[in-house]
């Protein structure tokens, strides 16, 4: 049993990978920032933090933590701009921000090695590790919702006229959840790179950008559980069933299509949505029947 679980540990490393990246996705949804930028703030991650590891020797969690911080100033500096664009603007914005990464990862030989990578990088984040900073991921976005940023960036989703008439500022909600996008991908990208051993310029491009949209969207941009249910489906469906693996990229719009279309708030929001009608449901059910039951014969 325990043989059998090790063989799909490298399924698990790739879900959790791609869940840092679905909420970084999932952020910006959430602020109504339609930014597609998550790969290329991964990309900086990645070759920032392999580049110190493997040429400079620098230690794996130093080297992570470099890796992440980049990301994050860079996502900094592009908050500015792409808070004065709105809707599709975003997206082709940060479409080209990803392209020009890929450009940069693939022509700069001195410094990334062109496309043949980089290679060597010793496999310092395990599946333990994965866990633990997942985890605390995922509790550091249930924390923020809890408090007035994520109940301002949800009325910004809503409504933005809304948002400025209740005194949001809607430019400073927008740029704070871009750097916390761009510190998830960038962290997603480094631990990437310490547990595939190598990376190349091209996992960084669109395949990468689709698949953390689509984790997002398919598990739900406001729920803690939304990117890892998404990511998991997403990611583990053409493992298991091998028929599909040749077809990942018809399966993911496939899945997306489906769940646009019947549960537009995706997986884990939908449930969570069902869970709250029912409960609503009982309590008016049993109140109506104390109601009853105390009433005169």
């Amino acid at each position: 049993m325990i043989d059998y679980l090790l063989s799909y540990s490298s399924v698990l490393d790739h879900v959790l990978i791609y869940t840092l990246l679905a909420m970084s996705q999932a952020v910006v949804l959430r602020a109504g920032t339609f930014s597609i930028g998550p790969a290329a703030f991964a990309a900086i991650g990645a070759y920032t933090s392999a580049i110190l590891a493997v040429t400079h020797g620098w230690s794996a969690p130093l080297a992570i933590a470099s890796g992440t911080l980049l990301a994050g100033v860079v996502s900094a500096l592009m908050a500015y701009p792409l808070s004065r664009l709105r809707g599709v603007f975003q997206a082709l914005a940060t479409l080209a921000l990803v392209q020009v990464m890929v450009t940069i990862a693939q022509n700069w030989d001195s410094v990334t090695n062109g496309v043949l990578g980089i290679s060597g990088i010793p496999k310092a984040a395990t599946t333990g590790w994965l866990l633990l900073i997942v985890a605390l991921c995922m509790l550091l976005t249930w924390t923020l919702g809890k408090f007035s940023l994520g109940r301002a960036m949800d009325v910004i989703r809503a409504d933005e006229t809304v948002a400025v008439s209740l005194g949001i500022r809607v430019a400073y909600h927008q740029r704070l959840a871009m750097v916390l996008s761009g510190l998830f991908a960038g962290l997603a990208g480094a631990l990437h790179a310490f547990n595939s051993y190598a990376i190349s310029p091209e996992e960084f491009g669109f395949h990468m950008l689709v698949h953390a949209l689509a984790s997002s969207v398919l598990g739900g941009a406001t729920s803690i559980w939304g990117p890892l249910v998404g990511s998991a489906v997403l990611t583990t469906l053409p493992e298991f069933v091998r028929f599909f693996a040749d077809y990942r990229g018809v399966v993911q719009g496939a899945l997306l299509m489906v769940i646009i279309i019947y549960l537009p708030h995706g997986i884990a929001d939908t449930l969570r949505s069902w869970r709250h009608d029912r409960k609503v449901q009982r309590e008016v059910a049993l109140r109506e029947g104390t109601l009853r039951k105390g009433a005169p014969a």
